[in-house]
């Protein structure tokens, strides 16, 4: 990440239009390494609307929009170093800034009509602090939602029984396993406009959480960054143990995301790779049937 700025001007220091493109690509793969694939979100977040900011009231557009929503805080209002100081607050001392990007118009010589000037957008970043990181800021605070979360009775069956449960919280508002403290956390309950995709965003993650050498091992000594071979196949086997999970719960499993573009990506793996579904499959009954206290036999015969 880049260093902190802390005043508008800083927030055009020189940078090529490729140098802030790389930026926000290195941002989302370290989301994606993390866990977090920032454009699916089955549940609302902050206020229940689009980040913004906080002296402007204007709401973040483009990528934004995704930079900002997983950066995992509860209000969607946003300042610049500058802007929070001039609103009478100030950045907690430790805290770290987000990103966001927009376009400037930039004024130069038309190569191809001498002596004329011409407009190019060029794409500038600065960075913003949620609400949240400051002291002293003055900021909306969100209406009670008018909404309660009714608890489906056999999907809380299946993750209360489930062997050595990895410890599941409600601190962030997204969803994630954390292997090296072996922790489920998960948006709040009624955050989610229907309780099934509650659960099943939550069988995903515990079916990642099986992988864990207390449990099933599967992930012991494998590295699941992002792109590569064991990363596909993880996310792959989470959404196939889900949905045996929500089935196993009698709910529609409700997290696959059919954009076109993960589509696309998915149809490319399993061209490179013929194996992926019955492998990934298999694990994923595999950590079903770990979650469900049974035991796993495969296949042998169709018949």
């Amino acid at each position: 990440m880049s260093k902190q700025l802390t005043d508008e001007t800083a927030s055009f220091a020189p940078a090529s239009r490729n140098d802030v493109y790389q930026i926000v690509t290195d941002r989302v793969i370290s989301l994606l390494e993390a866990g977090t694939v920032p454009w699916r979100k089955p549940w609302a977040g902050g206020e229940y609307q689009f980040p913004r900011n906080l002296a402007s009231g204007k709401p973040y557009r483009g990528v934004n929009v995704w930079l900002l929503s997983c950066a995992g805080f509860g209000s969607p209002y946003w300042v610049s170093y500058k802007q929070a100081r001039e609103r009478g607050g100030n950045v907690r001392k430790g805290e770290k800034s987000s990103l966001a990007v927009f376009w400037k118009r930039l004024e130069v010589d038309d190569k191809e009509n001498p002596g004329k000037r011409k407009f190019v957008p060029l794409l500038r970043y600065y960075n913003v602090f949620n609400v949240e990181q400051c002291d002293g800021l003055a900021y909306p605070k969100p209406e009670p939602r008018a909404v309660t979360f009714d608890p489906i009775a056999a999907a809380e069956s299946i993750v209360e029984a489930m062997p050595a449960r990895p410890e599941i919280t409600h601190g962030e508002p997204r969803a994630y396993y954390r292997r090296d403290v072996d922790r489920v956390n998960m948006p709040a309950r009624d955050s989610f406009s229907v309780e099934a995709e509650y659960y099943s965003t939550l069988f995903h993650e515990l079916v990642h959480a099986t992988g864990h050498e207390s449990r099933l091992a599967r992930l012991a000594n494998e590295s699941t960054n992002f792109g590569s071979s064991t990363y596909a196949k993880e996310e792959l086997l989470a959404e196939m143990g889900a949905s045996y999970l929500s089935a196993s719960a009698g709910i529609l499993h409700t997290t696959v995301d059919n954009s076109a573009a993960y589509i696309a990506s998915w149809l490319q793996r399993l061209r490179d790779d013929r194996k992926l579904v019955v492998m990934a499959a298999a694990a994923a009954q595999r950590a079903a049937d770990f979650i469900l206290g049974q035991s796993y036999a495969p296949a042998e015969s169709a018949t």
